[in-house]
């Protein structure tokens, strides 16, 4: 990915932290070796859990100090991100092989400012060029929270079978008739977050923050 990134990363505490960051780096992989490590980039990729609110930030936007920039964005508050998982997809594209959808809706103000302070230069989410943004962005691919990257396309049978799997770790999808909220042990999705600036233009191994902020 070109330049730097904006993530939103669950709240360490909340238990879906730990639950989408084991299926990330070893569930997932071991019950689907093929998926997970399909390409020579992959071996497989292990990253921690995140939604991108942007990509394609330049360094020279955050200059020298990119934790005082980040403080900078005006992000919306913890109770006015409300991140909700869709159902589990898979695209023909690298990033998004395999990956949990979100909804649009509790994300959209948090991801325009994050584009418009990052990419376009504009104040927040009502810029014109962030507008228009927003609405390819959920129109192309929208908010998702990726499981596996990957060359090899996966077919609809493995794809029910890693529903399933991620249904058992105790991830909440539409339509699966488990509980959600918490509810025994089960999780749709979860409130505010932790947003991290990380360099992505790099080897995926070396994806690291260089500035966090907890919304």
């Amino acid at each position: 990915m070109p330049g730097s990134s904006l993530w939103l990363l669950p709240p360490l505490t909340h238990p879906l932290y730990s639950i989408l960051t084991k299926l990330i780096s070893s569930t997932l992989p071991s019950k689907c070796p093929s998926e997970a490590a399909s390409s020579p980039k992959v071996k497989p990729h292990f990253f921690l859990p995140h939604m991108t609110l942007t990509s394609d930030v330049p360094p020279s936007v955050y200059g020298s100090d990119p934790q005082a920039w980040l403080d900078s964005i005006p992000f919306p508050s913890a109770e006015h991100v409300k991140v909700r998982f869709g159902k589990v997809k898979s695209q023909d594209v690298f990033y998004r092989r395999c990956y949990i959808s979100v909804g649009y809706e509790g994300v959209k103000d948090l991801a325009g400012v994050s584009r418009a302070r990052g990419v376009f230069g504009e104040e927040d989410e009502r810029g014109e060029k962030t507008k228009e943004w927003l609405e390819w962005w959920r129109k192309q691919f929208g908010p998702h929270v990726s499981l596996m990257y990957g060359d090899v396309p996966i077919t609809e049978e493995k794809m029910r079978e890693v529903s399933r799997i991620i249904v058992d770790a105790g991830v909440a999808l539409p339509d699966d008739g488990q509980a959600a909220s918490g509810e025994r042990g089960m999780y749709d999705g979860w409130d505010g977050g932790v947003v991290w600036l990380v360099p992505s233009d790099g080897p995926i191994q070396e994806w690291k923050p260089i500035a966090v902020i907890e919304l």
